[in-house]
């Protein structure tokens, strides 16, 4: 009976471990790089200006914008507007992450840049460096998840149709 229990165990530890998969499978067909930032940004924790940590997984269920900038980033801010519009117009399937890379801003400038701003984002420091991970050239740089925490794209810097651009990826992908 013995010499039975060890080979049977063995095979249904094997059988479990092969239909686990550690590997995320986005359902997009995405470029290599992209397959890298997705996997970043799923194992990706940021801190809100509380202390508190944030993750994607944490806001599963909406469309997430992960917008890293800093304060003095002029063409990062001209989009806010237009990004706050719509997370108004989709209050439960869109949400801003404004994420402050840190390189020059402090906790006190992002701060006083939410005490000074009327955008109703969810504003954290990028203290893990996930920012060196996943920008490609520099800021502004987005990266668009999907409800489910897949990423649906990443770009650097911004078009002539912010708004239109994004809404069209909150209409196609949001849960409502």
């Amino acid at each position: 009976m013995k010499s039975t229990f060890l080979p049977a165990l063995l095979i249904v530890i094997l059988t479990i471990l092969s239909c686990t998969d550690s590997t995320r499978q986005n359902p997009r067909d995405l470029s290599e790089a992209n397959q890298k930032i997705d996997e970043a940004i799923w194992n990706a924790s940021f801190q809100d200006l509380e202390g508190n940590e944030v993750t994607v997984a944490d806001l599963k269920g909406k469309v997430v914008l992960i917008d890293f900038w800093e304060t003095w980033c002029g063409p990062c801010l001209q989009v806010f507007p237009a990004m706050d519009s719509l997370q108004n117009e989709y209050p439960d399937d869109f949400v801003v992450v404004a994420v402050n890379l840190n390189d020059s801003d402090t906790l006190e400038d992002v701060q006083n840049f939410k005490e000074n701003n009327d955008y109703d984002f969810k504003y954290v420091l990028d203290v893990n460096n996930v920012g060196d991970e996943v920008i490609t050239l520099g800021i502004p740089f987005k990266v668009f998840v999907d409800p489910q925490g897949y990423l649906i794209k990443a770009e650097l810097g911004l078009s002539g149709s912010d708004y239109q651009d994004t809404k069209e990826i909150i209409e196609q992908n949001k849960t409502s």
